[in-house]
């Protein structure tokens, strides 16, 4: 028999088994996307970061020295010390404060360094995005990783001290160095308060690593000569941390999709091969070895598995870029390349069918080893044993015959039933922790907690208004107080400030107004609300990225001033970039409190829209809107991560039970036949295939609920982003897990559905004309 015949037979079943073909292209479809999915997020979290840091020589650490207590030639020398692999600098490095709003930036400090082109330098190669590098005085690079910036080319700046400045490039290194840059002329006669060194060290594997190896580079230098020093693994964990923040969830759900794409596939399979015992031996009749059997089922199951490979991986690779997106919003990246890894895809089209073809071994080779005559028997004789027995006491029982049947009929094929219950119970717990995943975040993120309404009114600074305001921001204030229905107003100014030690800005929210509270200021869950002279108070991811906590101080600098704070309260959520504190903390920093948006109380009864038109009358320049409740960008994409690989797993478990009643049905002709012509109706045929399923739903539920409760737990308490109090995190009332206890039964109806309907719409004819 040679391979065209092989072939031809093979065909001919994938042909012969529409629906099985269809159910196997889909449960693999579905597993693909699930497990490339999450392996992207996965890959991304790591290895763009690497791969740019490398190629631009980023520096491991970039130090920055009192100019007065070390020269530039004591500088210079540290590059040749043992351990030192490469250096760049000394550079100068200048602190000039922006006053008014610039590029997309809020007024502020920015730190300058004055450095030749760095494209071919032994260290931080920062890569120019837009327009060129500085070469000449007046001339400055700005750091950014945002799209557009050529439009703002040869936009002018101007300092608190009168120097002009004009924007001849955007760039952005993996090193995150400095705000921008200028020529070392210009850096020279900015005043510079530091001088930047850049190392490489041939041991930087770990905090202890680079500590030690500064300390031998700047061995001999002055004491106190290094002011700072910012840790190349410290940007390394920022890069990651909204994409770690994922991690947990999407390996979770990665793994529950392995699991379940082996559970269902192996099921598909076995029962394949089980109800084409009598096609494999008509095929050993007619002259086909044991080889070529095995052969003809393993393309028979690996045509559709392929294909459904192939759509997965391309479904879940488009797929993957839109929650990458999401993933690093926010985030600085620099100039790495956030996307899927390059070898997700032949990972999956090589190890996916691999998987399938291997769960389709083992019952081949049961098959290879029949006679022909042992197959065909195998195929039509009548099932004996456990699952008989079991009919047999339930009948007995006073239960309607049709459910005692399908109570029964699972325990004729207790290997296959306690697989397909494996995928139910797994597709349970997906529901169970995407349940209490969107709970945990609706009480965590959704309406204030005062049940009143509120006005969100935002000032031209931080609108797309660009009407000029009539009253300043205490005249404003006034406004909001005065006009008909307001009960409290808060004020919310932002500024960029910078922290002694660190090269990049943060984000300062201060707030003020009535008891400095505005309704959707975030929750502290540790610690207590800076509402004090000096206090701050900022999220995990902040904290986690700086290397802080509660009680430890750092020093605030804008405009020329500085002011030591102390951290006394830890947010539940929070930008990683960004603190918040209050009016007279700011008073210490500047004079301007830049206000960006005041959040309007309105007493009960008051009408909403009535107050808008009121504000917009008093003054155009301003944007009132009725606050709803809603969640910001992290907590949107935690549910929509959630969402999607729920309703894949649920759809492969739905599949499984799909296929295992269509196995049982084929199999079990003759015996919907014989019940047919002793007065069986179709309605009942439908109720006995459905209870075959549904105890097992509700049995799947018993499972996987509490396993879903605990898989919630560990994943809440492992999401980076958040810092979710206890009340947020038990969620579990009654009603909540009495619709919980349906999933396992929803899923089961569903894929027994259409099995039903097919099977209570065979003609005794047409099941017995082969008897």
């Amino acid at each position: 028999m040679n391979g065209g015949a092989v072939w031809r037979a093979s065909r001919a079943a994938v042909k012969r088994r529409r629906v099985q073909t269809i159910v196997i292209g889909l449960v693999v479809f579905c597993s693909t996307a699930t497990v490339l999915l999450a392996l992207a997020v996965i890959s991304a979290a790591r290895a763009p970061f690497d791969a740019a840091f490398e190629a631009e020589r980023g520096a491991h650490v970039s130090a920055l020295f009192d100019p007065v207590k070390a020269s530039a030639e004591q500088l210079a020398a540290t590059a040749h010390r043992p351990g030192v692999e490469a250096a760049a600098g000394p550079f100068d490095q200048a602190v000039v404060t922006i006053p008014a709003d610039w590029v997309g930036h809020a007024p502020g400090p920015l730190t300058l360094v004055g450095r030749p082109d760095p494209a071919a330098a032994p260290v931080d190669r920062v890569r120019v995005l837009a327009g060129r590098w500085a070469t000449a005085p007046g001339e400055v690079v700005i750091n950014t990783a945002g799209n557009g910036a050529a439009a703002y080319l040869g936009t002018p700046l101007t300092t608190s001290t009168g120097v002009k400045l004009t924007i001849v490039g955007f760039a952005s290194g993996m090193s995150q160095s400095s705000g921008g840059w200028v020529t070392p002329e210009q850096a020279a006669a900015l005043h510079p308060t530091g001088r930047q060194m850049l190392y490489r060290f041939t041991d930087a594997a770990t905090e202890q690593q680079l500590t030690a190896s500064l300390a031998n580079a700047t061995e001999g230098l002055p004491k106190d000569a290094v002011t700072s020093g910012q840790s190349w693994l410290v940007l390394k964990q920022a890069f990651s941390a909204g994409a770690d923040a994922y991690l947990p969830l999407m390996t979770v759900f990665g793994v529950l999709g392995l699991i379940v794409a082996a559970l269902i596939v192996g099921n598909v399979v076995s029962g394949a091969v089980v109800s084409g015992y009598r096609h494999i031996g008509v095929l050993k009749s007619i002259g086909f070895t044991p080889r070529q059997v095995v052969t003809v089922y393993l393309t028979m199951v690996s045509v559709p598995a392929v294909v459904g490979t192939v759509l997965g991986t391309v479904a879940g690779w488009v797929a993957s870029y839109p929650i990458l997106q999401t993933a690093f919003s926010g985030i600085t990246t620099g100039t790495a390349v956030i996307e899927p890894a390059g070898w997700l895809p032949v990972a999956t089209l090589i190890s996916v069918p691999l998987l399938v073809a291997l769960a389709a071994l083992v019952p081949a080779s049961r098959a290879r080893r029949l006679s022909a005559a042992q197959a065909i028997s195998a195929g039509s004789a009548p099932r004996t044993g456990r699952g008989l027995k079991v009919q047999r006491w339930l009948s007995g029982t006073r239960l309607p015959r049709a459910i005692s049947l399908g109570l029964g009929q699972p325990f004729a094929r207790p290997a296959r039933t306690a697989l397909t219950m494996a995928a139910i119970v797994l597709g349970v717990v997906t529901v169970t922790v995407t349940t209490g995943v969107s709970s945990t975040l609706a009480k965590t993120m959704g309406v204030s907690s005062d049940h009143k309404t509120h006005i969100d009114v935002k000032t031209g600074a931080f609108s797309e208004n660009k009407i000029a305001p009539r009253l300043t921001p205490e005249q404003t204030e006034a406004m909001l107080h005065s006009t008909p229905g307001a009960e409290r107003v808060s004020v919310r100014g932002l500024v960029r400030v910078g922290i002694v030690g660190q090269p990049q800005l943060v984000f300062g929210n201060f707030y003020g107004g009535d008891d400095m509270v505005d309704h959707r200021r975030l929750d502290v869950v540790k610690g207590r609300q800076a509402t004090g002279l000096n206090e701050i108070e900022a999220g995990p991811a902040f904290l986690d990225q700086h290397g802080l906590k509660l009680g430890d101080r750092v020093t605030l600098v804008l405009d020329g001033r500085q002011t030591t704070v102390t951290i006394v309260g830890k947010e539940v959520q929070g930008n990683a970039n960004a603190i918040s504190s209050n009016a007279a903390t700011a008073a210490l920093l500047t004079p301007d409190p830049h206000v960006v948006e005041y959040d309007v109380r309105l007493a009960d009864g008051t009408d909403a829209a009535a107050y808008q038109k009121a504000v917009t009358a008093a003054d155009p320049s301003l944007s009132p809107s009725i606050v709803t409740p809603g969640t910001d960008g992290s907590v949107v994409a935690i549910q929509t991560f959630s969402t999607t690989f729920t309703v894949l797993l649920s759809v492969v478990a739905a599949l499984g039970v799909f296929n295992t009643l269509l196995l049982t049905i084929r199999e079990r002709r003759r015996d919907l036949g014989m019940l047919k012509s002793i007065g069986m109706t179709p309605r009942q045929v439908i109720a006995m295939t459905i209870t075959s399923v549904a105890w097992q739903g509700v049995a799947s539920g018993i499972i996987g609920i509490p396993v879903g409760i605990l898989a919630h737990r560990l994943l809440i308490e492992n999401v980076a982003i958040i810092d979710f109090p206890e009340s947020t995190i038990d969620v579990w009332g009654a009603p909540l897990l009495t619709g919980l206890a349906l999933a396992g039964v929803v899923i089961a109806v569903l894929g027994a559905l259409v099995p039903a309907r097919s099977a209570a719409r065979l003609t005794i004819a047409e099941v017995l004309h082969n008897e």
